[in-house]
């Protein structure tokens, strides 16, 4: 199987199955003297790991990882990072009825058209653990990101159609919450909404909106390395994600663009009231200074 490989100079590859062993990343290409212990990495993994609320699935994995290389006296060494996430609540048990099954949804059926044979505990590959291992490298990149003045914030900004109220935006509240909301009304209103499906047996969709300040003009390459393109690869291969915006241009609608260009000020752009629907990308390249990529799910 290819394909577990994401990015070119800073490179991670993820690895592992949901009942498995363990999971885990090895990430090429951190530059040495990094500053990087368990802890730095772990405060990441403890926000996504499982049983945490309701809302998600009730395994019970502590998610603890541990650093096998490329690590020397708390310091980076410039050679691969290899992190590994052993799994310990891993009931494969439960899922013997899909053994001859598939669950809609999912990528049961697919695996087995492709393979002639899949893991069908829990999804194998194709678990939501996978993700562990691009937690665990995310955390160095955010490291290496704030070394350079480069500052990224992710939150839930839409659930069922209840969304973030700019007026009440406030990011600290995200962490008060078991939605990642940084809106104390609009996580209390997407709560109910929840208890209500769950009642069902249904399930709802959502927003996931990325804010990246600091980025330096430039980044990206013209043709098929544009830095939207390359965000838009890495969010999409999540699992559930069916959806991937920067800006607000694809929900401006189909017509007349006009009034959503506005000349570009002297010395670039300074302040979020700068910001444009096309998410300050121009044309090939990353603009100066916010991001704004969403992902729909």
């Amino acid at each position: 199987m290819a394909g577990s490989s994401l990015g070119t100079i800073f490179r991670m590859t993820t690895w592992g199955e949901s009942h498995g062993k363990g999971v885990g990343v090895v990430l090429d290409g951190c530059p040495a003297g990094l500053p990087l212990c368990e802890r730095d990495i772990q405060s990441f993994l403890d926000r996504r790991k499982p049983g945490q609320s309701r809302f998600t699935t009730q395994r019970s994995e502590g998610d603890e990882v541990e650093i096998l290389s490329g690590v020397f006296e708390g310091r980076t060494t410039g050679t691969p990072i290899s992190m590994l996430v052993r799994n310990t609540d891993q009931r494969s048990r439960d899922y013997g009825e899909i053994a001859y099954s598939y669950r809609p949804g999912h990528a049961d059926f697919t695996f087995d058209e492709k393979y002639g044979f899949r893991d069908y505990r829990g999804g194998g590959r194709s678990s939501g653990r996978e993700t562990i291992g691009r937690v665990a490298a995310g955390a160095v990149a955010v490291k290496i990101l704030e070394s350079l003045g480069v500052r990224v914030a992710a939150y839930a900004k839409e659930i069922g159609g209840i969304a973030v109220d700019p007026e009440r935006f406030d990011l600290r509240e995200r962490d008060n919450n078991r939605l990642y909301m940084p809106d104390k009304e609009a996580a209390v209103r997407a709560e109910a909404l929840l208890d209500e499906q769950m009642a069902r047996k249904d399930s709802v969709g959502g927003v996931v909106e990325c804010i990246v300040d600091g980025l330096p003009a430039g980044i990206g390459e013209p043709v098929f390395e544009k830095l939207s393109a390359n965000l838009a690869k890495a969010v999409c291969s999540i699992g559930a994600v069916k959806g991937f915006e920067i800006g607000g241009r694809l929900r401006g609608g189909p017509g007349i663009r006009q009034h959503q260009q506005r000349p570009v000020p002297r010395g670039g752009w300074k302040s979020r009231q700068d910001l444009q629907p096309c998410g300050r990308h121009s044309g090939r390249h990353q603009r100066r200074e916010q991001d704004r990529p969403a992902g729909g799910v």
